[in-house]
């Protein structure tokens, strides 16, 4: 009697999850490398040059579009905290955003603003926002949850520190708007330039020897 069942098929290779993950920093949270401090350095300097060049290019857009509604200049303000953000997703330990906000703060008050060394505060008040967002994860998560609220307080953070430094006249509704409109472009514009740019960093192998690298390596694995 010929037996016509056919044989078991060969199980399929596991394949890892194609969702995407997080990769989180290697070792201790609080063990901070020297090419981490490095790097953090390196962005900072980078921002601070760009900082001064946007606080000379920025005012004449953000003042056409306040002249009705003064709040709205706020919807300029935002790339004043990509910084902190980009440092947050390279670096992925406590104190990034901070560190590479503020010395981007340093950086472009050197070169010369008209806000002078109170660009150190304003630094200060958007690279704790940022952190907050990610610390509010564990620093354990470094995708759009952490981003949009991370680049929220870094907005809203710096437009409290504004109401008693140069908005001093507005009503609290003015203040609110901007505190807002700030906070909101900052989770969505500045968070989509930070991704974009440390992608474009990892996708070059500039940050081999960091998680984005890492995930960029396994976004083009076969």
């Amino acid at each position: 009697m010929n037996d016509h069942t056919p044989a078991a098929a060969p199980r399929a290779a596991t394949r890892p999850s194609a969702s995407p993950r997080s990769i989180r920093a290697s070792g201790r949270l609080t063990h901070w490398r020297t090419i981490d401090l490095l790097t953090c350095a390196f962005l900072g300097v980078a921002f601070g040059v760009a900082y001064w060049g946007w606080g000379l290019a920025y005012a004449a857009p953000s003042n056409a579009v306040s002249v009705g509604f003064p709040p709205l200049g706020a919807l300029f303000n935002w790339p004043w905290v990509v910084a902190g953000i980009v440092g947050a997703l390279v670096i992925r330990r406590p104190g990034a955003a901070v560190f590479t906000e503020l010395l981007a703060a340093v950086v472009s008050a050197l070169i010369g603003t008209q806000w002078g060394l109170t660009t150190l505060v304003s630094g200060l008040a958007e690279g704790l926002g940022v952190e907050l967002g990610f610390a509010v994860f564990g620093y354990q998560a470094f995708r759009w949850a952490p981003l949009l609220l991370g680049g929220f307080l870094g907005g809203a953070f710096e437009a409290v520190y504004e109401w008693y430094s140069y908005w001093t006249d507005w009503d609290f509704g003015y203040k609110l708007a901007y505190l807002l409109l700030l906070g909101g472009s900052v989770a969505v514009f500045g968070s989509l330039l930070a991704v974009g740019l440390t992608r474009l960093l990892a996708a070059a192998g500039a940050l081999a020897p960091f998680p984005p690298g890492q995930e960029a390596r396994e976004r083009s694995a076969v």
